[in-house]
C-alpha cells in the first residue's frame, strides 16, 4: 500500500544515527564491554540522595510528571540567581537543541558550527532543513572568532558553541566568551552548550545575562551530576525566548522519577563537588596512561580526555578497533584535523587499569597493521 509522502526535507536526508550506542555494539559483539568509557557518562554515579529520592518516587510512577517542572525550575533559578521565567527544562540538552531549531530555523536558514563538534546538533539542523556551515577547529579548539565571522557572512540564525568542547575537551575563558558575545551579529542566536561546565576550570563560564535575547545557555544533569539515563537538561535565557519553548515542547516529556532525582541532585552540591574531584583525578590518570604508552593527551575541562595517537586517523582507528576488541568502549573524532585522537571518558580505578592494559596491545595491533 502507498503511504503519504514524507516532507521534502526528510525525504532528502540519508539514514543517520549520530552515535552508535554501546548497547548496539555489544549486541553485534555478543558480549558486554568490561570498561564503558565512550559515552561521557559519569561512572561515579549520582548523589545517594538523588538515588533515594528516585527509589521512593518509583512507586508513584503511575503519575505523570509536573508539566511545568515547577519545583525543579525554581531550584535551578535559585541556584543561578535568576527568575524561574528564565528557565526551561527539557529531555536533556539534545531535546532542547531540537526545540531551538524548531523555534528559529526555516528551510535553507544558515547555521554555523564547528566541523567535528557535537553531531546531534547537526542532526537536528538537517531535520529542520537548515544549511550547515562547518568551520574547522584551530589549535584543537573551536575557532569562535572565525565562527562569528561566518555567522556575519551568512546572516546565520543559529551559532553553536560548546564550552568546554566535545570531543576534544578544550575551552575558552569566561572573559573570551563575553567578548565573543559582544561581537555577535544582531540576527544570530548563540547556542552556548555548557554540558561540561561543571567539570571545567574556574573562570570558564561567562556570567548569565538573562537580559540578552541572543544567548541561550544549555546545561545538563547527564554529566557531572551522573544522571545521564534520567534525560534531564535545562536552558537559561531571556524571558521571551524561554517562553517560546512552551509553544513547542512536549509538556509531559520529562519522566517523573528523573525530574525528582534531578531536584535532589541539584540540592546536593557537596556530592557534586566530590564527583567533580573524582573526575579531575581520573583525567590526570588518563593523561598518565597516555604518557606511559608514548602518547600525548590534550588538556581537558570535561569528563573525558582526548589522546593524540601520534599518527594519522587510520592509525587512531586501528587503536580504537583494538580497544573495542579487548572489551573497552571508547570513541574517536572523525573530522579531519582531530581524527588522529581517541576520546576516553573518565572512569574508576578499575576501569582505567583495564583500559591501560588493553591500550598496550591495541597500539601494537595498530602498528603492525599500519
Amino acid at each position: 500500500m502507498a503511504r503519504p509522502p514524507f516532507t521534502p526535507t526528510i525525504a532528502s536526508l540519508p539514514k543517520l544515527v549520530p552515535f552508535v550506542g554501546p548497547e548496539a555494539l555489544e549486541r553485534a559483539r555478543g558480549r558486554p564491554f568490561v570498561a564503558r568509557l565512550g559515552a561521557n557518562e559519569s561512572v561515579f554515579g549520582p548523589s545517594p540522595k538523588a538515588v533515594a529520592a528516585m527509589r521512593e518516587a518509583s512507586g508513584e510512577n503511575w503519575k505523570y510528571s509536573d508539566p511545568e517542572n515547577f519545583e525543579l525550575r525554581a531550584a535551578i533559578a535559585a541556584h543561578h540567581g535568576i527568575a524561574i521565567e528564565n528557565v526551561v527544562v527539557g529531555e536533556g540538552i539534545d531535546g532542547l537543541l531540537g526545540l531551538t531549531c524548531t523555534l528559529f530555523l526555516t528551510p535553507g536558514a544558515h547555521v554555523v558550527t564547528t566541523d567535528g563538534a557535537y553531531p546531534t546538533f547537526n542532526f537536528h539542523v538537517r531535520a529542520h532543513g537548515g544549511t550547515l556551515n562547518l568551520i574547522p577547529m584551530q589549535d584543537m579548539r573551536e575557532d569562535v572568532p572565525r565562527l562569528i565571522e561566518a555567522a556575519k557572512a551568512k546572516s546565520a540564525r543559529l551559532l553553536y558553541v560548546s564550552n568546554p568542547n566535545n570531543p576534544i575537551g578544550s575551552w575558552w575563558s569566561a572573559d573570551d566568551l563575553k567578548s565573543f558575545i559582544g561581537a555577535l551579529p544582531s540576527e544570530t542566536l548563540l547556542i552556548l552548550d555548557e554540558a561540561y561546565v561543571d567539570t571545567a576550570p574556574p573562570g570558564t563560564a561567562p556570567p548569565i545575562d538573562v537580559a540578552n535575547p541572543q544567548v541561550v545557555h544549555y546545561r545538563t544533569f547527564s554529566k557531572a551530576y551522573g544522571l545521564a539515563g534520567a534525560r534531564i537538561g535545562y536552558a537559561i535565557g531571556e524571558k521571551s525566548v524561554i517562553e517560546a519553548f512552551d509553544k513547542v515542547r512536549n509538556h509531559y516529556g520529562i519522566n517523573r522519577v528523573g525530574q525528582i532525582g534531578a531536584l535532589a541532585a541539584l540540592l546536593d552540591q557537596e556530592y557534586l563537588r566530590n564527583a567533580v574531584g573524582s573526575i579531575a583525578s581520573a583525567r590526570d590518570h588518563i593523561a598518565a596512561i597516555a604518557s606511559e604508552h608514548g602518547l600525548s593527551s590534550l588538556p581537558s575541562g570535561a569528563n573525558f580526555v582526548a589522546i593524540d595517537c601520534g599518527r594519522d586517523g587510520a592509525f587512531a582507528e586501528g587503536v580504537l578497533k583494538g580497544l573495542l576488541e579487548r572489551d573497552v568502549f571508547v570513541r574517536k573524532p572523525v573530522a579531519k584535523g582531530i581524527d588522529h585522537c581517541i576520546r576516553v571518558s573518565c572512569g574508576r580505578e578499575k576501569d582505567l587499569s583495564f583500559f591501560a592494559n588493553a591500550l598496550s596491545a591495541a597500539i601494537e595491533d595498530a602498528r603492525r597493521l599500519s
